[in-house]
């Protein structure tokens, strides 16, 4: 199963009030309601012991999957890494405009098969001929005495 991504404002927002995950970018903007998708974005949490349970808890329950991993620090403290679809504040999101397609040009020649398959740069060298290694004549000309 891929990674599904909430949507919000930080990565606490993202945690305890996303009501919807996406895994493109394309799909978050979909289900933004108006506002833009800046990145996708990783934020560490380092939570206070009272509160790692609760936070936990919001994680399973969110629509995403496979957005919090947990790591340690060097005190020993559980710092979770949290990966969400970061929103950008009153912006509206910018729509691609769809580039016409050309339809091919059949007028034109098409020269492929001279740049490709032309017998000069493609050409074969001929097999080497197998040398039996019986032969006298391997080892050069004898010279009389």
């Amino acid at each position: 199963m891929s990674h599904v991504y909430p949507i919000g404002k930080t990565a606490r927002d993202a945690l305890k009030n996303a009501a919807s995950a996406a895994r493109t970018r394309y799909e978050a903007e979909d289900l933004a309601d108006g506002s833009a998708i800046k990145a996708l974005e990783t934020e560490w949490i380092t939570p206070k012991p009272k509160d790692l349970a609760k936070l936990l808890e919001q994680a399973e329950a969110n629509p995403g999957h496979g957005f919090v991993q947990h790591y340690e620090d060097a005190d020993g403290n559980t710092v979770l890494a949290v990966t969400y679809w970061k929103l950008v504040k009153g912006q509206k999101p910018a729509k691609p405009k769809p580039k016409p397609i050309a339809p091919p040009d059949d007028s034109a020649e098409d020269h492929t098969d001279d740049l490709y398959f032309k017998s000069g740069r493609t050409k074969k060298s001929g097999r080497k001929k197998f040398v039996d290694p019986n032969q006298m004549d391997l080892f050069g000309e004898k010279t009389e005495n």
